[in-house]
């Protein structure tokens, strides 16, 4: 199977500054692939190599099978698009058709397919900021790619704004198009990816379906002296199953284990007052895999 992206063991520097470090990653056909990293993590950087328009230090990237720099099957929106102020949106993106060979019915095509057709003969600097991002992505769709990389499309949108771009993002995903998104927004990921690689400081840290990434449910134990209990915890479940976090413990294994552990930690003399089971959200394993936040320690 030739998949859309295949990068192996990519490394970018920028003089003595290591920007990507030997990461490897796999995007495959019709998927909505989420690379998912705090700011300055590598993600641009990864994506302009991806693209073309940086050389790799070193490693190797394939497009549908290819490492000839054939970049005819990609479309992307990196960072601002960036258009003719005084032209309507429906004019810039017939200028960008006529600059790569594309028919003129693709222009209206995308606008329908970005919800621009209305406002298609609005001048672009009376564009909205969602609306601009949106004939953004109309202009990565010009060429009809089968991959399309998006680079943080919601950044700087309100809410509104962002709710229309991650709708537009599920649509070009089910209509089996394969998109590459790259965001640090963890509810936007968690939202409309099938699958998620985590980047942190240039590393590939973690690439799984996002209810991989979150491992399923866990106990929240809030009892009394918490160190105690996490030393209980620990000696019942196993250290590696014990996490002290926001002065509660939280317990990685069966929701069925609930009653046995709560009667084991009142038997070893604890005050239990509150045990239930919760759902570990993205914004969790984001911290734990990268450190960026969070008051998370290991008990």
């Amino acid at each position: 199977m030739n998949l859309p992206v295949d990068i192996r063991e990519l490394t970018k520097r920028y003089g003595g500054v290591l920007a990507v470090d030997r990461l490897s990653l796999t995007v495959r056909p019709g998927e909505v692939y989420g690379f998912l990293g705090p700011n300055g993590a590598g993600k641009t950087t990864t994506l302009r190599v991806l693209l073309g328009l940086l050389r790799p230090t070193s490693g190797q990237v394939r497009l549908f099978g290819r490492d000839d720099g054939d970049r005819s099957p990609v479309g992307a929106l990196i960072e601002s698009p960036a258009f003719y102020p005084y032209l309507s949106g429906r004019e810039n993106l017939r200028v960008l058709a006529r600059y790569t060979g594309t028919g003129k019915d693709r222009v209206e095509t995308v606008l329908d397919t970005v919800g621009l057709r209305e406002r298609g003969g609005d001048r672009y600097a009376a564009y909205s900021l969602g609306m601009k991002q949106r004939l953004g992505v109309a202009a990565a769709l010009l060429k009809d790619p089968r991959l399309l990389v998006l680079d943080e499309p919601t950044n700087g949108l309100d809410p509104a704004g962002m709710a229309d771009m991650r709708a537009l993002i599920r649509d070009l995903g089910a209509s089996g198009r394969t998109v590459l998104l790259s965001s640090h927004l963890l509810g936007e990921v968690q939202q409309i990816c099938d699958r998620v690689g985590v980047v942190s400081r240039g590393k590939l840290v973690a690439e799984n379906t996002v209810a991989g990434l979150r491992g399923g449910s866990v106990l929240h134990v809030v009892a009394d002296p918490l160190p105690r209990a996490a030393e209980v915890a620990a000696r019942l479940l196993g250290a590696d199953r014990v996490r002290v976090r926001g002065g509660a413990l939280e317990l990685t294994t069966e929701p069925e284990k609930a009653a046995w552990l709560n009667g084991e930690l009142v038997a070893a003399g604890l005050g239990v007052s509150e045990l239930r089971v919760t759902e570990r959200d993205l914004e969790q394993v984001f911290f734990e895999l990268t450190g960026e936040g969070g008051d998370h320690a290991a008990a």
